[in-house]
């Protein structure tokens, strides 16, 4: 499908389109498409990585403190949405205070009807969406108008904004402020869905797992925290850090944060010697594709398990799109990627967590997968004595 490009065009569901907007990236097509993503993109650049590094960081660190001083037991999966969330509001837009807490609690109620009926029956999940999509939109309105503002003033872009405007002159796109607005929409989405999925279904696989986390452990204690900042975008890839490279690859097989997507065939396609005609709406389902092989993989009796140790050494001969693929691969995938390298490295390196007891882990999947009951723990100290940086003392 992925080869075949010419062949189809992305799709969603009414309710996704909706709720996206009719301008949104993710409902445009062809040179429109992905003109629009090359701006949209400058927001996840490498450069743009390396600029919101030393951010999530601090971000970790607020986070370790706060675990450090609970008491009681807290569930992760919250904690974790609102950290990734304040990466994407703070970080990469400039929020603060009340206007990042304001569009967390609006986004949420917008995110949980992503995938609903499309009926905008008072006080249905639907309805409240649409509600909440129209505050969001009024929200990043001002904060694009304030960022213009202190540009006007001599003073810099909030965040990341400034990559937005300089991809805008460098494609010549002649795009307003309620094309603009949809765009950042989308950008919300795609850098903070998929990362706190990514981040809840790795704590709770390892915690799960004590073996593996023990593993893990035994190479996050041979890295520095924190990173130097000019080093942190890349500090903990997997030419450093193997063992988490491989953790984080086999938590995406088993649960990749985009559990799949929609295609609209444009012309006949032949997929699999199945011809599909033109006009019919293809799914993929990437979580049960990454459990299946066709018998070549060294390991391919044994997918259903949890075990990292399957990607050292050359991987394991799977296709994995943890995040989409083809031109529409996930925006925010960079992002998520470096946030989970942070936070594991930040995080189980000091901190011990234990699973409380009688919890469901079972996941619910939409919007992404997250476990059921908030993934309770108690925190514990990691006995381990900070470690400087390189280059410092």
């Amino acid at each position: 499908l992925l080869a075949q490009p010419e062949a189809s065009e992305g799709w969603w569901p009414e309710s996704v389109r909706q709720l996206l907007g009719s301008r949104s990236l993710a409902n445009s097509h062809g040179p429109d498409h992905r003109a629009r993503r090359q701006v949209v993109g400058q927001l996840f650049s490498a450069a743009a990585l390396r600029r919101y590094s030393p951010g999530i960081v601090g971000l970790v660190d607020e986070l370790v403190a706060e675990l450090r001083a609970a008491s009681e037991p807290l569930p992760l999966v919250r904690a974790m949405r609102r950290f990734a969330f304040t990466v994407i509001a703070t970080v990469v837009l400039g929020l603060e205070g009340d206007d990042r807490q304001a569009l967390f609690q609006d986004f949420e109620i917008w995110t949980r009807a992503l995938f609903s009926l499309p009926l905008a029956v008072p006080g249905s999940p639907f309805a409240r969406a649409l509600r909440a999509r129209a505050r969001l939109l009024r929200r990043l309105r001002d904060v694009l108008e304030r960022a213009r503002q202190q540009a006007a003033a001599g003073a810099p872009w909030a965040g990341g904004l400034d990559l937005l405007s300089g991809g805008l002159d460098e494609a010549g796109l002649p795009l307003g402020d309620d094309d603009l607005v949809e765009q950042l929409l989308l950008l919300l989405f795609a850098g903070y869905e998929t990362t706190a999925s990514s981040l809840n279904c790795l704590l709770a696989a390892l915690l799960r797992h004590e073996a593996e986390l023990s593993w893990l452990r035994e190479e996050l204690r041979g890295l520095a925290w924190p990173p130097a900042p000019e080093q942190a975008a890349s500090a903990y890839d997997a030419a450093a850090a193997p063992r988490l490279a491989a953790v984080v690859q086999e938590v995406m097989r088993l649960n990749p944060p985009v559990g799949g997507f929609f295609r609209r065939t444009t012309q006949d396609l032949a997929l699999a010697g199945v011809l599909v005609p033109a006009g019919r709406v293809v799914q993929v389902a990437l979580a049960a594709s990454n459990r299946y092989s066709d018998g070549t993989a060294a390991d391919s009796d044994d997918l259903e398990r949890f075990r990292p140790e399957r990607h050292l050494n050359g991987g394991s001969g799977l296709t994995l799109l943890p995040f989409g693929g083809g031109e529409r691969v996930c925006l925010g995938k960079a992002l998520a990627e470096l946030e989970i390298r942070l936070m594991a490295v930040g995080l189980l390196g000091r901190l011990r967590l234990r699973l409380e007891p009688d919890q469901d882990l079972r996941l619910r999947t939409i919007p992404s997968p997250s476990p059921r009951d908030g993934l309770l723990v108690r925190v514990a100290l990691e006995e381990r004595a900070a470690t400087a940086p390189s280059g410092e003392a």
